[in-house]
C-alpha cells in the first residue's frame, strides 16, 4: 500500500487545503500560486498512473483513492472559480461536471455491488475528460478576472471539460445499459 504511486495520490490530496489557504491569501499573485499548486497535483496525476504501471504497483488502495483524489480538487477549484466567476454561464458547466462525477461514482458502486464494476472501469475517454477538466480550472485559477481574453479561454476550456464529462457519462451508461435495463424489467 505504501509505494510511491499511492504517496503521490496521498500528496495530491494534501495539497488541496493548501491550494485552498493560498487561493484565498490576500497576495497579488495568489492567482499564479493556487495555479501552480493545482498544476502540481494534476501532474502528480499522470506521474503516478505512469509509475504504477511502470513499477507494477498498481494497488487497490491506489486504484480507489486515484480517481477520488482527482475528483476532490476539481471540485474544490471549481466551487472556489464559482465564488469569482458568479454566473449561470459559469455554474452550469460546474453543475454538469460535478453531478456526472455524483453519477458515474454512483453507478459504478451500484455496478460493483452487481459484481459488473469492470464494465464502467475508468476509460481512456475518462482520462481525456479529467485532463481536459484540469487544463480549464488551471487556466482559469491562472486568470485574474480583469484578464478578459484569458478568462475567455477558461471558459471556453471549462465548456469543452462539460460537454466531454456529458459523454464521457453517456458511455459510461450505455456500457452499463443492460444491467440497468435488467433491473428495470424485473
Amino acid at each position: 500500500m505504501w509505494n510511491l504511486p499511492n504517496i503521490l495520490t496521498l500528496l495530491r490530496i494534501a495539497l488541496i487545503p493548501v491550494f485552498i489557504v493560498v487561493y484565498y491569501l490576500p497576495w497579488e499573485w495568489h492567482h499564479f500560486a493556487s495555479a501552480a499548486i493545482f498544476g502540481l497535483a494534476a501532474l502528480t496525476d499522470w506521474v503516478d498512473g505512469y509509475l504504477a504501471r511502470k513499477l507494477n504497483q498498481v494497488t487497490p488502495f491506489g486504484a480507489f483513492l486515484d480517481p477520488v483524489a482527482d475528483k476532490l480538487i476539481v471540485v474544490a477549484a471549481l466551487v472556489l472559480l464559482l465564488e469569482v466567476h458568479a454566473s449561470p454561464w459559469f455554474a452550469l458547466p460546474v453543475i454538469v461536471i460535478i453531478g456526472r462525477e455524483l453519477v458515474i461514482s454512483a453507478l459504478r458502486e451500484w455496478m460493483s455491488e452487481l459484481g459488473s464494476r469492470d464494465s464502467v472501469a475508468v476509460s481512456m475517454m475518462g482520462k481525456v475528460k479529467t485532463w481536459v477538466q484540469m487544463i480549464a480550472v488551471a487556466i482559469l485559477l491562472l486568470a485574474k478576472p480583469e484578464q478578459e481574453l484569458m478568462t475567455m479561454i477558461g471558459f471556453v476550456a471549462i465548456y469543452a471539460a462539460a460537454l466531454l464529462t456529458l459523454w464521457s457519462m453517456v458511455v459510461y451508461l450505455m456500457q452499463a445499459w443492460p444491467q440497468l435495463s435488467a433491473e428495470a424489467d424485473k
